[in-house]
Formats: C-alpha cells, structure tokens, sequence
C-alpha cells in the first residue's frame, strides 16, 4: 500500500468517524434530551395533528437555601378523544365513559351524533389509571393518547410576572401547525430561551431524527435554549401576598402591589400586583387587563414618597442642607395657582426634618424651586425617571416627567411631591434605591441564571450607574428618614429598638380622565423603606388605588410594611444594627 493510498483511508476513515458522531450526538438529543416528546409523538402517531405535543424550558424560583421550586414547567398526561362516525351506540359509550371522565350527557350525545365528524376531543390532562381504563374499555371510536401541556405550579404567585403561552394557527405550504410562544411575563422576555421546536403528531420518527443531524452540532441555534432561575424567592412572594390579600380585605382597593428588591443589586425578591389570575386557568379570566403587569406596565402619580427625592436634589445641589430652615406659609401661589400643605396650615420657621415628617407640601416646593428646574429635571433623569428602567419583562412603560420641562414653578413644585408626575411601580422603586444603594442607579431584574440546554450557565450580572448622588446627601436624607419612622409614623408605634428602618409614605390625588383635573375624593396611597437603613439589604414599595374609608397612606400601608420587613428580618436572619 503506497503513501496516496494512505492518505486516502485515512481521509475516508475521518469522514466516517465524523458521520458516526453526528449520528451519535442526533440519537443522544433524540432519545435522552428529547426523549420524552418524541415518545409522546410515537404514541400519536395516527392521531389527528391538532394534539398538543410540544416542549417548553422550566421556569424556576429559587428559595434562599438555594432550591429550586418549577414556577412553569411541561406536564404529561392523556386526553380522551372521540371519533363520531365510528361510535355504535353514543348513549351506551357516555354510560360507560362518564364512569372515568366528567360529561355532559346532551353535550357529548349531540356530538357523538354529528354526521360527518372524525374527531372530537372529550377531556385533557387525565391521568395515566384513567387513560388505562378508557383503553381497557374498547369502545368503538374512544381512544386516549398521550399529550402534553404547560403548567405553573406556583398558581397566581407572582402570575404577571411569570406570565403565560398561547397559541398561533400558522399556515405552512399545505400543512398547518400550531406555534407555542410566550404571551405575556417572562414567558414572552425569555421565549428565545424557552422556546423548544414543536413536533407534528403526523410527522415521521425517523424523518424527525435524521433530518436534525445538522442541526444538533455545536455551534447550532440548540445551544442557546434552556431553563431561567429567577429572583423571585417563592416563601418571600407567597407572604407578600398574603399580606396585601388583608389589607385588600381592610380597604378595598381597586388595585394593589408590592415589590421587595435587594438595592444593592436590583433583584427582585417579590413581585405581587391584585387583582390576579391562576395561569392553569386562563379561561376563566373575565378581564384580559388581569394578564398584564401593572408594576411595569401601568404608570400613576405617586405623591408624598417623591419628597425624599427632592429632598435629595436640594442637598447635592447645596441649595439646602440639612441643618437648614425655611418659613412654611401653608399655602403658595405659583403662576396663578395656589398649592398647599395637606391640612393647609402654616408652621413657620421650621428645620428641614418637618418637610418629611410631616409631609408638607410647601417645604418640598420651597427646596424644589430653590434648587431650580433645571437641576431638579436633570437630577429626576439620573434617577431613572421618565425613561424605561431595562427590567426584563415586557410592555416596560417609560413614564411622564415632562412637566418637569416646562420651567413653570407650579410644574416644579407639584414634581416635588409627586403630583404631576406619571411613574410606574417598577421605575419608583429603582429610582427609589438610590439612596439605599449608596447614591448609586441600578437595574431591577427578575431572572438570576439561564440554565442552557448544552450544560453551561450564564449568570445575569448586576447593573450599577453612579454615583448619581453624594455619599453625605444618601446619608443625611436617610438619617431624615429614619427620623420619620422612629418618631412621626403613628407617632413612632413602628419603631424597631435594634433595627434602624428609614420609610415615607404618599398620597396622590387621582387624575379624572373623563371630566379633567382630579378626583376630590379618590387617591392612591405609596410606601417605601429600606433596611437596615444605614446597610440595607431590601427595599420595599407599596401602593393601591383607591382604599376606601381612609385619606392617607399611613392609616392603610404602614402595617403591611411594617409586617413584611419584619418578616424579612426573621426569615433571612439580618443582624441588628443599633
């Protein structure tokens, strides 16, 4: 055997081997990665092509001892079917059937009756006893089959965010196919991820098998599905919900939220907004605004807890400090509009610690416009506001802060405390964090890891911006705030002896949108704090529209927050700090 000769066996002998690990690789994905849905598809192999057979990546929530609980995931089971033209005698079949499966008698007698029907689906997600049974039963024209579906475990925890799938009829040369993608929530954000190709029950096996050869290399577009681990920490979530569920029973809001974030990094811990659905049943919701994300997607003004805020910008800017004082009049009139305190009443010369203890209104306009409207745009920029945050969800809306351009002092000193101003939950809380953070802007984000499919793992990292404030402006706002709590919020009852807890509540007039200006008697109340406040580890946001029965925030939020971080506190065993 020559030299040529060689070379040419040894060619052939690569290409071989080369083939040989393809084939390997597309029979590991086929049988061990794919295994279960092409079973599934085996089972189905002459049933009609609008059975759902498909898979999907898990959605998982991660407890604090590092476990991972499925929020979404793909369930197995059967579902029953009916062939019209092959049952001999319908009355005798739903005797027989109704013994395993729930029908209704004059529903399934009209169509097992149906002339010219070869296919009617009778029940879904059955269990493998009564798929069994209905076999065993050898009815003429019933079958069950095996089939798969989506299914979220968690229920209606955290269901806006999690969110849902739906189904698109597509139409391809002759065939048709069902599409399923991610409709709303991390489903639709992260469908490049957990997106999976569906299989048509008609398809052949092995057609399926060897034309993915190519497909199933390294390199391929496989490499990039997998699993999403998200912030959310399911106890955390399922005690927040819990409480706004009472305070929901307490004052019957329209709507209510709560978000818990760590400010340090933007996780989002908990995330609830009520009313909600279960998304195991979304036909049952009545009101498709219910599968929409009013934390990120829905914009109010927030009132009194924007205070801090402005407080900030008067210290940075050195237009106030804290040890100055200012004369409060009670009322101001800007522009030809008058504003005024709450109560309407003047205070006199009082130090900045009473513009946030008790919530004036006119000291908050007094440092505002001594700080200047272009100060206070740009600074309100910085914070994030007015421009969407990145968050990875959907339907992001970006805010209003435009009044804030106008240069009028009336503009200027409503900004000042939050009327005027259109924010979403998800861009107040991150604004918000500035100041437990250390002056610093960061990214609210509710997935931690993507889990790939090829056994990698891509960690979301953190996104800080700053600082967008001075270290001594973040810790003489805070020691404000602090102050609030210890000695004004219900006169101190929520004071911690060990813990310092920095905290401001809002109330906002609601804007009426069919007659113009505001609402005389609706509002929507806000509370946020953070904690330890001079070492935080969370901050939390709260809000509802409309309570009945009471006027401001710290008759209707300060117990639900006063409740969760204290629970926080035990759960995650965070060492006092005074």
């Amino acid at each position: 055997m020559n030299s040529k000769q060689r070379i040419r066996l040894r060619v052939v002998g690569v290409f071989i081997l080369c083939g040989a690990s393809a084939l390997a690789v597309s029979l590991y994905m086929t049988q061990i990665v794919k295994g279960r849905i092409y079973l599934a598809k085996a089972d189905n192999q002459y049933v009609k092509p609008t059975v759902s057979l498909f898979d999907r990546g898990i959605i998982f929530m991660r407890s604090k001892e590092n476990t991972d609980v499925s929020a979404a995931t793909v369930s197995e089971g059967y579902m029953v079917y009916m062939n019209p033209t092959a049952v001999v005698v319908p009355e005798q079949a739903y005797q027989v059937l109704s013994q395993y499966i729930k029908l209704d008698h004059t529903d399934f007698i009209k169509r097992a009756t149906k002339a010219g029907d070869h296919y009617e689906e009778l029940e879904h997600h059955v269990t493998v006893d009564v798929a069994q049974s209905v076999n065993s039963l050898s009815l003429a024209g019933i079958n069950a089959v095996r089939e798969t579906w989506r299914s979220y475990p968690a229920g209606s925890m955290s269901a806006q965010t999690i969110g849902i799938i739906g189904q698109t009829n597509t139409v391809q040369s002759a065939s048709s196919s069902v599409l399923v993608e991610g409709r709303y929530g991390l489903e639709r954000s992260y469908e490049n991820v957990l997106s999976r190709n569906s299989l048509s029950s008609s398809a052949n096996m092995f057609a399926q098998i060897f034309s993915g050869i190519g497909q199933t290399l390294v390199g391929s577009g496989e490499k990039n599905k997998g699993n999403i681990v998200t912030t959310i920490e399911p106890t955390v979530d399922s005690f927040v919900e819990k409480t706004l569920e009472q305070t929901v029973a307490t004052w019957h809001p329209d709507e209510i939220g709560g978000i818990v974030m760590d400010p340090q990094t933007g996780e989002v811990v908990a995330a609830v907004s009520l009313p909600s659905f279960d998304p195991n049943y979304t036909t049952k919701v009545k009101d498709i605004k219910l599968l929409s994300n009013p934390l990120v997607e829905n914009v109010y003004e927030m009132g009194s807890i924007m205070k801090p805020l402005t407080m900030s910008v008067g210290f940075d800017t050195s237009a106030v400090n804290i040890d100055s004082t200012y004369d409060d009049t009670g009322t101001m009139t800007l522009n030809g509009k008058k504003i005024s305190n709450y109560d309407g009443k003047a205070r006199g010369v009082i130090p900045m610690q009473q513009i946030l203890s008790q919530s004036l209104n006119v000291g908050a306009a007094t440092v505002a416009l001594k700080s200047g409207a272009t100060a206070m745009y740009t600074y309100f920029k910085s914070f994030g506001l007015g421009q969407k945050s990145g968050v990875d969800l959907p339907n992001e809306a970006a805010g209003l802060i435009g009044n804030l351009k106008s240069g009028k002092d009336i503009d200027v000193a409503t900004a000042s405390y939050g009327q005027g101003l259109a924010i979403s939950p998800i861009q107040m809380i991150r604004a918000l964090s500035v100041l437990p953070s250390g002056g610093y802007l960061v990214q609210p984000h509710f997935v931690k890891e993507i889990e790939y499919d090829d056994g990698t793992t891509k960690t979301i990292d953190p996104v800080k911006v700053g600082p967008v404030l001075k270290k001594k402006t973040v810790e003489d706002v805070t020691t404000m705030l602090v102050t609030v709590v210890d000695t004004a919020l219900k006169q101190g009852a929520i004071k911690r002896e060990h813990y310092t807890v920095a905290a401001k509540t809002g109330t906002a007039q609601i804007a009426d949108h069919i007659n113009g200006g505001y609402y005389s008697d609706r509002y929507l109340h806000s509370f946020f704090g953070y904690f330890p406040a001079y070492n935080p580890k969370f901050i939390i946001f709260l809000y509802q529209v409309w309570p009945k029965g009471a006027e401001y925030a710290s008759a209707t939020l300060t117990d639900p927050f006063d409740e969760i971080a204290g629970f926080l506190i035990n759960y995650y065993n965070i060492p006092p700090d005074r």
